[in-house]
């Protein structure tokens, strides 16, 4: 299972998520270019000491995450889908794309992607925070896979 970041805006999402995926032992792409410098104080403010113990792959643009990712299943997270994550059957090696908080992600992302899945919430509200939104699809997705670390 991977969670991948594709051009983050918001540091303290970006160091959220890192620190997740570090206790959960899940490996995690960004793909680059990011709304703010990967050493920014306010990302290792929220990744805190935990950083160290990730499994981290940074990727130039979108090519270059789609070569060295030929052989995963593409999951994105998008409130522009139609099935309900809850209703997904995941794979222990599914990689779990987060879209750009500002902007989501561009069409051609969206058409590579092998399933697109959304968050079922209240009508007329736009979207939950990213790193929350990553973290309750991974939870299930880590659930039903049985990887969460013993």
């Amino acid at each position: 299972m991977r969670l991948v970041l594709f051009e983050p805006d918001i540091p303290q999402n970006a160091g959220t998520l890192m620190r997740l995926c570090a206790c959960f032992g899940v490996a995690m792409d960004i793909v680059e270019p990011c709304g703010f410098v990967l050493s920014d104080k306010n990302l290792k403010r929220a990744g805190m000491d935990y950083l160290e113990h990730l499994d981290l792959t940074k990727h130039l643009n979108w090519e270059a995450f789609k070569a060295a990712h030929t052989d995963k299943r593409l999951v994105l997270l998008t409130t522009k889908a139609a099935s309900p994550y809850i209703n997904f059957e995941f794979q222990p090696d599914d990689v779990l794309i987060a879209g750009r908080e500002s902007a989501g992600v561009p069409e051609h992302v969206h058409a590579e992607c092998d399933a697109r899945l959304l968050i079922p919430m209240k009508p007329g509200l736009r979207s939950i925070n990213v790193a929350l939104a990553s973290a309750m699809v991974l939870g299930e997705a880590l659930r039903q896979t049985k990887g969460f670390p013993t």
